[in-house]
């Protein structure tokens, strides 16, 4: 069957790479021209934009600069004298003067003139009361005794920006407007009247837009307390308090501004005459639309280049595309899908048929790595060997034998610990040493944890130094991992310190050697660190076999170590080859050895190994004694290996047993079971996993889903009563967890499945699991 490669995701992907590799460089040099011209033509834009603003505020200053003249000149123009003004003979000319002074500005709507302590106020109207002044002016903000203190107080230009409400009965509407007052006579400390200059908000903000010109933006002018004199904002959504406040404390220029979600273009110019600033908003589209040209014609280069391009890319892609098909076809080969072979060609799935073949692998290394690289140091320090595993396998787990010198280091403590914290700490303990290094003393540590808690073993390699002993160096490393552990994890370890070995193969007597010392100290309290070299000898030791040999003898036994007791009973042989010792002597060193091997099998819980003993004879040669000891080593190290599988399968039961009697409390965790069968925490988890298939957690899980599906169908207890029955007290997750198991809530389930007589389930339980 022919294959239709358009079918295929991947093949797409194929076409559409080539075609990305083909227009990159053609995307980059058109949105580098593309860029350019927007930034020039904002530039430009922009430029335009402040100068034409920086023109409007010159001539609002020019006209602000008017009106300050103006009071100057009804300051000593004799027509608007107060005595003129009272009488009526000249009150007309008054007015008429007025009128002259208000048409010289041609943003001022009207003038008011105020004389303090006067009950009237005159404008180019005529007199009038301020009573019915206040009646005719209604302002929005600015009560009538407030405008009648501002007019008889002010001493300083005051600018007050308001809205002007029904000028008259008959008028309804509002007006925005500024009230500018201006004390007469200014820059005098006691003025004797006050000029009020009615200003629309529309005069100033249409003077700078008739300036500016077209352009869709808004225009704000601000005092120089930050507040708004007058405005024309074309936003959908008004600017707050605070965004106002950023506005005004821009300096001169240009800047760019994000308002209400949209780039803006902002002009702000400052005028150093009265304090005002000049702000005018423009959305940054605008400057795009007049470059629409330049991106249609873009437009059309990429399509004609899209076209010519696909061609070549369909050719391209049919070549390389075939190898990912013989690629798919050994993964199909290799896995199956819902225990079903999957189908030879998953049109459109190539990628993720690889990808999760791949993961399968990955995941499967991932889980295992951390065990398989403790595992492989467990068989390393039991039984040596270092040096015929492959560069390939120490380099996958990162460890190499590389160095000059090797030992073995015990590390623990005096029991087991109960509180949670201090466990953590050991655990965080154990995953920081899986590998630390020491530049300063060229050593490297290797941590290796031990199937009993609080216990774990170190791998260290080191090469001389220049100008240090062997023995200090070595001793300077053990120093070293001792303070690193007491500084840094809170912890006292206790310490067993093997010798020193030239040979990697030799880690496993260092190991058992440093075993000996470790239990040395626990038995006879040598301090926190006891090297195995250092053991307490007894007197007389220089005639028969040293009691460090012979702990290290019962050690590799305890351990099920055969070569290093094979090891350690030919050193103790040439005890026998002693020209001073006599045949009463060699018996007794005959005995200590015996006698070590035996007390060794009684410990461990072996006691029928005295019926194949012969008795030690002059007669027997040294290699007869050499055979029948390590005939009894041998033995007894096989015991032991048999007598761990056995509780290895023995431990499993029981710990199956418990959880199974105890899934139901809520405290249950790996911790626990763990700590109650004297196994570190993280040995525990990957032996259970190896045991059972499955993970500590996914079998609680299990257990506990069982129990709650079988009294679902078996009773009409409440959902609530009968998870927090089975351990588990987070209700809400347990339910959708369920549901994500099953396809079904809880009550679903027992509302198919549920044999008992009148089971009801409550409506509130459903929403509950909705």
């Amino acid at each position: 069957m022919k294959l239709n490669y358009f079918k295929s995701k991947l093949f797409i992907k194929y076409i559409l790479s080539y075609l990305f590799m083909l227009l990159v460089p053609l995307v980059l040099l058109s949105v580098i021209i593309y860029n350019s011209a927007v930034s020039d033509l904002r530039s430009e834009i922009e430029q335009s934009h402040f100068n034409q603003l920086f023109q409007a505020k010159t001539i609002i200053d020019s006209h602000m600069k008017q009106l300050s003249d103006t009071a100057s000149q009804v300051a000593y123009d004799e027509q608007l004298a107060k005595y003129r003004v009272h009488d009526p003979y000249y009150s007309l000319e008054a007015i008429t003067a007025l009128k002259k002074y208000k048409a010289t500005s041609p943003i001022v709507s009207e003038m008011f003139l105020f004389f303090h302590n006067d009950e009237s106020i005159y404008s180019s109207a005529g007199m009038t009361g301020l009573n019915v002044f206040n009646n005719k002016y209604n302002f929005k903000g600015w009560k009538p005794d407030e405008i009648v203190k501002d007019l008889n107080t002010v001493k300083y230009p005051v600018v007050r920006p308001t809205t002007l409400i029904g000028r008259n009965p008959t008028t309804s509407g509002t007006e925005n407007v500024l009230a500018y007052l201006e004390p007469i006579t200014p820059n005098n400390p006691n003025p004797y009247g006050t000029i009020m200059y009615l200003i629309r908000e529309s005069e100033l903000t249409g003077l700078i837009d008739s300036i500016i010109g077209n352009y869709q933006g808004s225009s704000y002018i601000f005092d120089n307390r930050g507040l708004v004199l007058a405005s024309n904002s074309n936003l959908e959504k008004p600017l707050d308090s605070g965004t106002l406040r950023s506005l005004c404390d821009l300096s001169t220029g240009i800047h760019s501004v994000k308002l209400n979600g949209e780039p803006h273009s902002v002009v702000s110019v400052k005028s150093y005459r009265n304090g005002w600033d000049y702000v005018t908003l423009m959305p940054s589209s605008q400057f795009l639309s007049n470059v629409l040209h330049i991106r249609n014609l873009m437009l059309l280069m990429f399509s004609i280049v899209a076209v010519c391009g696909a061609a070549v890319a369909i050719i391209l892609a049919r070549k390389q595309f075939h190898p990912i098909i013989d690629l798919v076809e050994f993964a199909n080969s290799k896995s199956k899908v819902g225990g079903v072979q999957a189908e030879p060609h998953m049109a459109g799935d190539e990628l993720a048929r690889i990808r999760t073949a791949l993961q399968e692998y990955s995941s499967r290394a991932d889980l295992q790595e951390p065990y398989a690289r403790n595992q492989f140091l467990l068989m390393l320090l039991k039984y040596g060997n270092a040096l015929s595993i492959s560069k390939e396998l120490q380099g996958s787990f990162d460890i190499r034998f590389d160095k000059a010198y090797h030992f073995a280091m015990m590390i623990g403590r005096d029991s087991v610990p109960e509180d949670h914290l201090d466990a953590h700490d050991w655990q965080t303990m154990i995953e920081q040493l899986a590998k630390v290094e020491f530049p300063e003393l060229a050593a490297c540590v290797y941590g290796v944890e031990l199937p009993k808690p609080s216990q774990m073993a170190l791998i260290v390699n080191f090469d001389l130094l220049e100008g240090m002993s062997d023995i200090d160096q070595y001793h300077g490393i053990v120093q070293k991992v001792h303070d690193n552990i007491v500084g840094l994890f809170r912890l006292d370890p206790v310490i067993g310190v093997g010798a020193c070995y030239p040979d990697p193969d030799q880690l496993n007597q260092s190991f058992i050697e440093a075993c000996s010392a470790f239990e040395s100290r626990m038995f006879s309290g040598h301090g926190s660190i006891t090297f195995f070299e250092s053991l307490t000898s007894t007197p007389g030791e220089t005639l028969w076999v040293p009691s460090s040999l012979l702990l290290k003898l019962s050690q590799s036994l305890k351990q099920g170590s055969y070569e290093v007791a094979a090891q350690t009973i030919s050193e103790g042989m040439n005890y026998f080859q002693n020209p001073d010792l006599s045949v009463k002597l060699k018996r007794c060193v005959y005995f200590d050895i015996l006698n070590t091997m035996l007390k060794t099998g009684l410990e461990l819980g072996i006691d029928n190994l005295t019926a194949d003993i012969s008795m030690y004879d002059a007669s027997n040669s040294l290699e007869e004694l050499k055979l029948h000891f390590l005939s009894l080593a041998s033995r007894l190290c096989a015991i032991v290996e048999r007598k761990e599988k056995t509780e290895e399968h023995s431990l499993i039961e029981q710990v199956i047993t418990y959880i199974d009697s105890h899934y139901m409390d809520h405290s249950l965790s790996l911790e626990m079971v763990a700590c109650k069968y004297s196994i570190s925490v993280s040995y525990f988890s990957r032996f259970f996993k190896e045991q059972m298939g499955i993970n500590f957690v996914q079998y609680i899980w299990q257990k506990r889903m069982n129990a709650v599906i079988n009294e679902l169908v078996t009773t009409n207890d409440p959902l609530k009563d009968i998870i927090q029955r089975v351990g588990y007290l987070d209700t809400p997750n347990f339910i959708r967890k369920f549901k994500k198991e099953t396809g079904l809530t809880p009550g679903q389930y027992r509302k198919l499945y549920s044999h008992a007589e009148g089971d009801d389930v409550s409506e509130d339980l459903t929403h509950s699991e909705l």
